[in-house]
C-alpha cells in the first residue's frame, strides 16, 4: 500500500464541520445521478413507446408510387418488383410486406365515422397488433378465398358500439359510385395512438384489391422492416436508391415529420436536466473538498514538514473526495434503479393517453445509458476537483501546524 493510500483510509472518516458537509455531498451525488437515470430512462422508453406504435401503422420505410396522396387513394404497384429480391437480401433488412389501404365510412344506427381499411397480406408480421389485442384475435387470412375478418380500434368500438363477433358495414367510394361491404369483427386492439386508432380498421388485402378493380398482383405498395432504428435514415438513402425510378420510398419519420421533431425535442430536456445535475454534483464536491483541506490544515502542516509533496497530499484528498463520489453513485444507482423498476412492474405514475400516446410513463433501462452516466460523473467530478485542490501548495507548514 502506497503512502497517500495509507494516509487517505486512515483519516476518511470526516470529522468535525465535514461529516455533516460530507453527507450532504454524498446526497446531491446520489440524488444527482438517480435524477440523470431516471430522466434519461423516462424519455428514452416514451420516444422508443412512440416510435415503436407508429412504425406498426406503416413500417420503417414505405415504398409506393409518386403520386400517392394524403387522400387514400394509391395508385398499384406490381407485388412482383424486379428490385424486391435484391431487398430481401441487403443487410440491415429484417422483412418486407404488402400492403393496401382504401378510405371508407361506417354507419351504425345514428353513428357514422370515416375509416381507413388497410388490407393485409400472409406475409404480415402480426406481432405489433397480437401484443396490443385487447380481445378477440387477428384476422384469418385464407390461401385463397377472401376472408372477411376486420381489426378495430377499443377507440371505434367504443364510439360505434361494436363487439367481437359482430357485423361492421363499411361504403367505399369508387369512381363516384358507393360499394358496401360487410365484416366481422374478429378483435379488437388498442395501441393507445388516439389519431391512428380512430382512423385504421386492419383486413384482408383482397377486398381492397377487388374494390379498386386491381389484380391479385396490384398491391398499394410495400412496407420494410430494417433491423436497427437507428440506421433507418441510412438504409432509407439505400432503399430509395434501389427501388424503380416511378417509386417513392421514404422513411416513416419522412412520412410522419411532426411526431418524430417532437421526440427528438425531448433529448434537450435531457441534456438540460443531466447539465443541472451535474453542475449541482461538481459544486457540492468542489464545497466538500475544501472543507476536508480546512478541517486537516494540521495533518497537512505535519505531512509538508515531514517532507511530503504537494502532490502527494494533493492525492490523498482526492482519494477521499473520490470515495464520497463513488458512495454517492452508488446509492444513485440503488435509488433510479429501484424507482425504474417498481416504474416498470406496477406502473404506478399513469398518463392520460389521448395526450400522451400511452396510459402510464414508460421505462427503458438500458445499461449502455446507465454506464456512460456513471462514467461521465466520476470523470467530470474528478477532473474538477483537481482545481481547488491546488489550494493546498499554498498551506504553509508553521502556519499549519498551529492552526486550531
Amino acid at each position: 500500500m502506497n503512502f497517500e493510500r495509507f494516509i487517505a483510509i486512515k483519516t476518511l472518516k470526516p470529522e468535525g464541520l465535514a461529516r455533516p458537509i460530507a453527507r450532504v455531498a454524498v446526497i446531491s451525488i446520489a440524488l444527482g445521478l438517480s435524477v440523470m437515470i431516471v430522466a434519461v430512462a423516462i424519455v428514452t422508453g416514451f420516444q422508443k413507446q412512440v416510435r415503436e406504435k407508429v412504425v406498426g401503422f406503416g413500417g420503417h420505410i414505405q415504398i409506393t408510387e409518386y403520386n400517392a396522396n394524403t387522400s387514400f387513394e394509391y395508385p398499384p404497384v406490381d407485388r412482383n418488383a424486379t428490385f424486391i429480391p435484391k431487398l430481401k437480401v441487403m443487410p440491415g433488412i429484417k422483412h418486407i410486406q404488402v400492403f393496401a389501404i382504401k378510405a371508407g365510412i361506417v354507419k351504425t344506427g345514428t353513428q357514422i365515422q370515416g375509416v381507413v381499411m388497410k388490407g393485409i397480406d400472409r406475409d404480415f408480421d402480426t406481432a405489433f397488433f397480437a401484443n396490443r389485442l385487447v380481445e378477440g384475435r387477428m384476422p384469418f387470412l385464407k390461401d385463397t378465398a377472401t376472408s372477411n375478418d376486420i381489426l378495430v380500434s377499443r377507440s371505434l368500438s367504443k364510439l360505434l358500439g361494436l363487439k367481437v363477433g359482430g357485423p361492421l358495414r363499411v361504403f367505399f367510394i369508387n369512381s363516384g359510385a358507393i360499394r358496401a361491404r360487410k365484416f366481422t369483427i374478429c378483435g379488437i386492439y388498442e395501441t393507445e395512438l388516439a389519431e391512428f386508432d380512430k382512423m385504421y380498421v386492419i383486413g384482408d388485402i383482397r377486398h381492397v384489391q377487388k374494390l379498386n378493380n386491381w389484380t391479385s398482383q396490384q398491391i398499394a405498395g410495400f412496407e420494410v422492416l430494417v433491423t436497427d432504428f437507428k440506421d433507418i435514415d441510412q438504409m432509407g438513402h439505400k432503399v430509395f436508391n434501389l427501388v424503380s425510378y416511378n417509386l417513392n420510398s421514404r422513411t416513416i419519420k419522412q412520412l410522419y415529420p411532426q411526431i418524430f421533431d417532437w421526440l427528438e425535442l425531448m433529448d434537450m430536456n435531457v441534456y438540460i436536466i443531466l447539465l443541472l445535475m451535474v453542475i449541482v454534483a461538481v459544486i457540492t464536491m468542489i464545497s466538500t473538498l475544501l472543507i476536508l483541506i480546512l478541517e486537516q490544515t494540521t495533518l497537512i502542516g505535519v505531512l509538508k514538514a515531514m517532507g511530503a509533496p504537494n502532490w502527494s497530499i494533493r492525492r490523498i484528498f482526492l482519494m477521499k473526495a473520490g470515495w464520497l463520489t463513488l458512495k454517492g453513485m452508488a446509492w444513485g444507482n440503488v435509488i433510479a434503479l429501484t424507482i425504474c423498476f417498481l416504474q416498470l412492474k406496477l406502473r404506478l405514475v399513469t398518463l392520460p393517453a389521448d395526450t400522451y400516446y400511452m396510459a402510464f410513463v414508460p421505462i427503458n433501462i438500458d445499461l449502455g445509458y446507465i454506464l456512460v452516466l456513471n462514467i461521465g460523473t466520476l470523470i467530470i467530478c474528478s477532473v474538477m476537483l483537481v482545481v481547488p485542490s491546488y489550494i493546498i501548495a499554498r498551506i504553509q507548514p508553521v502556519k499549519a501546524i498551529r492552526w486550531e
